[in-house]
């Protein structure tokens, strides 16, 4: 049975990372095998992994929430930084942006020394940013992830990437084109928006479970519905933007079992984000997890490395031979 679904597993990955332009959503599940990339294997060259601490005494524009008397709550977040064997220090870097990074350092560094050495995508650094704390409403976390705006892209581009280029000695891209952005939940909406707001950044996002539902505050009348309003109102109204989208949702995933004047069905959202995408012309992949959870891990250990090799499709430094048909 174990060889049948690692077999299924990598059959799968190629039928994701193949698919035709007409085929965009997907089912999968509800059984699940971890993808041969997530395994460390010999011979593969593996990357370095930096780690710092950023404190909200040092950022300009994240000081911390305000709480009554106490005034703002400091807070400390984790980096951790990615250098693959096989980058040119010599070139500035192609990169991707993890929101809850440290919850991918045990998939994501493996998964990539695999993609990098087969070059199904290009010699990355990968940037795994915790969040400042605490979870939705009323957090840091939801401060940063949850607001509709350019603020947290603007924290990443002129906080995080130049303290990333001193202190490890690396020359990061300005090609839009070769920043990828992604995250899980409420890092997941984070990353649709720093790709939204900056397009001219990010042109590349991957979301797990992506909470396209209405959890911004504080409260902001332009967008009462939150992320919400992304397939509601913003994508259907704006002109389409230079994007590629790799988004997931799972069967049991958060307010499954809500109607949508909850706007907490993460579920329902995720079917109407890519609904939206389909209709205004986006290279987007939808996939639908069956008997799975919120950011399942068993979801992203299957699919991580076939969604990146999608996500990167049509890089220059790919060879031709090795892109996903379109």
């Amino acid at each position: 049975m174990k060889l049948f679904l690692h077999r299924a597993a990598c059959a799968l990955g190629i039928a994701l990372s193949l698919a035709s332009a007409a085929e965009t959503d997907f089912t999968i599940g509800p059984d699940y095998a971890d993808s041969p990339e997530t395994k460390a294997k010999d011979g593969v060259p593996k990357g370095e992994l930096r780690e710092f601490t950023m404190k909200s005494e040092d950022s300009r524009i994240y000081k911390g929430i305000a709480k009554g008397k106490k005034g703002k709550v400091p807070y400390e977040r984790k980096v951790v930084v990615y250098i693959p064997a096989q980058l040119d220090r010599n070139k500035p870097a192609p990169f991707i942006v993890a929101q809850d990074g440290l919850g991918y350092r045990g998939v994501l560094p493996v998964v990539l020394d695999h993609l990098i050495h087969e070059k199904r995508v290009p010699a990355m650094v990968a940037i795994l940013i915790n969040s400042g704390g605490g979870d939705a409403q009323g957090s840091q976390r939801g401060l940063e992830y949850d607001t509709l705006s350019d603020v947290y892209a603007k924290f990443v581009e002129k906080e995080v990437l130049p303290k990333i280029e001193k202190e490890q000695k690396l020359r990061l891209t300005r090609d839009p084109e070769a920043r990828a952005t992604m995250g899980g939940s409420s890092g997941g909406a984070a990353a649709f928006t720093m790709a939204w707001f900056c397009p001219e950044l990010y042109r590349r996002v991957l979301t797990y479970s992506g909470t396209y539902v209405n959890q911004q505050s504080p409260f902001n009348r332009r967008t009462p519905h939150g992320a919400w309003e992304y397939h509601e109102n913003i994508i259907p109204k704006s002109k389409p933007k230079p994007l590629r989208i790799w988004l997931q949702v799972s069967e049991r995933d958060n307010g499954h079992d809500r109607d949508d004047t909850s706007f907490h069905n993460w579920v329902r959202a995720n079917r109407l984000m890519a609904a939206a995408l389909k209709d205004k012309g986006y290279a987007y992949r939808f996939v639908f997890s069956k008997a799975a959870g919120h950011t399942d891990g068993r979801v992203t250990r299957q699919t991580l490395a076939g969604a990146l090799e999608w996500l990167w499709a049509g890089y220059p430094e790919i060879p031709a031979a090795r892109m996903p048909a379109e």
